[in-house]
């Protein structure tokens, strides 16, 4: 189990589900939020965007009110992607927010709604820069081709104005409450930058994609399939989402998730004891698109009905030799997460055999059927094994089936971790 920070971090375990934000220039032309790199825009046409800066619809409760509806409850907010674009009233450049028709500072805005509400607010920085003349584009992963006329590459220097950037947003917008590194393509390390954080924000969680190691990991969008043979994390770890397949930044013929591709994964990452960010990303005016936030609020319906299976909760799918299954507990209650296309309507938590006191759907309210009995697959051992009967796999297909188990009184053995539990000790009905 992760053992917890003891200080003002500690607010990410309680804290699960958050809204990733990413906006910017890119949300003009609607395409992705990497246009200028992966669409091959020359700096001196991207850079025009700016003049048309104006999100004179940018409301900032919407966001939260929007936020809240589906149960998430922080907020990570890109504040400088890798094109260079500022949403903040900074001093080390003119390409910002402020130097605009707009003329307004973006995250002030949003920073003053999340303290107003009590919404924890993390910064995402990118420390790639498509527009600084003293990053060194060399034309790697997520850079220019290489430095454009004009521009005098030089990683120290650019590193100067990285941390007096970091030093503003660390000063400037009250507490902060996480930074959200994003694209260190020099694997530059440095680990004065994350303590300087740490001094001027020491309730701010730090992921692993700066400077040094940070406090959390970071997987993207199931990218990583090796999640699937873990049980649970053994570090803290914060996976992200988007609702569209093509882009984080707001695209205007985007294709959206499957929702049971987004339930299952916020679920799955959930149920192993990992944080959640799941991304939207606002349109040019400021408003959000009507198609992600309808996504959004399908996966909120899901999120509050199961809700109580995945926050405070112990992961123990440990449990269970039931690998399409994942197991959460909270003091003497289970939760059986059906994360996987059930492929019949009942499930075996083999090698249990304890009798519940009741068991609910929580997608529904429910009662579940359940036995202990012993079923022909299990001739070998000739045990009964628990079995929740009769399940609605057909009639509830595109979500995730969490049901909650109730027992008088869990055996000690169920509270052991992973590597010193015996299964011998599961069989006490």
């Amino acid at each position: 189990m992760i053992e917890r920070f003891n200080d003002g971090r500690d607010w990410f375990f309680e804290k699960r589900f958050g809204l990733f934000v990413h906006w910017g220039l890119y949300a003009i032309p609607a395409w992705h939020e990497q246009l200028q790199w992966r669409g091959r825009v020359p700096r001196e046409e991207y850079v025009k965007l700016a003049a048309q800066w104006n999100p004179t619809h940018y409301n900032p409760d919407a966001w939260l009110d929007l936020a809240a509806q589906v149960g998430m409850k922080y907020v990570c907010f890109t504040t400088k992607h890798h094109e260079g674009f500022c949403l903040w009233d900074t001093q080390q450049t003119d390409y910002n927010t402020m130097h605009t028709p707009y003329g307004r500072d973006v995250l002030a805005m949003l920073a003053e709604a999340c303290h107003r509400r009590h919404v924890p607010l993390c910064l995402y920085y990118s420390c790639v820069d498509w527009h600084h003349p003293n990053y060194p584009n060399q034309g790697r992963h997520h850079e220019l081709a290489g430095p454009l006329p004009g521009d005098e590459p030089d990683h120290a220097k650019y590193l100067e104005f990285l941390k007096a950037q970091v030093r503003e947003l660390c000063t400037h917008y009250g507490e902060i409450h996480g930074f959200w590194w994003d694209m260190n393509v020099e694997e530059h390390v440095d680990p004065s930058i994350n303590a300087m954080i740490r001094q001027l924000q020491p309730k701010a969680v730090i992921n692993n994609r700066g400077y040094d190691e940070g406090d959390f990991g970071t997987p993207e969008r199931d990218y990583d399939k090796g999640v699937d043979d873990t049980l649970t994390f053994e570090r803290l770890t914060e996976a992200c989402q988007s609702v569209g397949t093509q882009s984080w930044g707001y695209r205007q013929d985007e294709d959206y998730y499957a929702d049971r591709h987004l339930i299952r994964s916020l679920d799955k990452y959930l149920a192993r004891g990992a944080n959640y960010l799941l991304n939207i990303g606002p349109m040019a005016d400021g408003t959000l698109p009507d198609a992600a936030s309808t996504v959004l609020q399908r996966i909120g319906q899901w999120y509050n009905g199961v809700q109580e299976s995945l926050e405070d909760v112990v992961p123990v799918s440990h449990l269970t030799s039931n690998r399409d299954v994942l197991l959460t507990r909270r003091h003497n209650t289970l939760y059986v997460h059906l994360y996987r296309d059930p492929i019949a309507e009942s499930v075996s938590l083999k090698p249990l055999n304890l009798v519940p006191q009741r068991a609910t759907l929580l997608n529904n309210g429910q009662a579940v059927e359940w036995a202990v009995d012993l079923v022909p697959s299990d001739h070998i051992e000739h045990q009964p094994y628990l079995r929740l009967c009769k399940l609605p796999v057909n009639e509830l297909a595109n979500t995730v089936l969490v049901v909650k188990l109730e027992f008088d009184d869990l055996p000690a053995a169920m509270m052991k971790t992973e590597t010193t539990l015996n299964q011998n000790d599961l069989l006490t009905r």
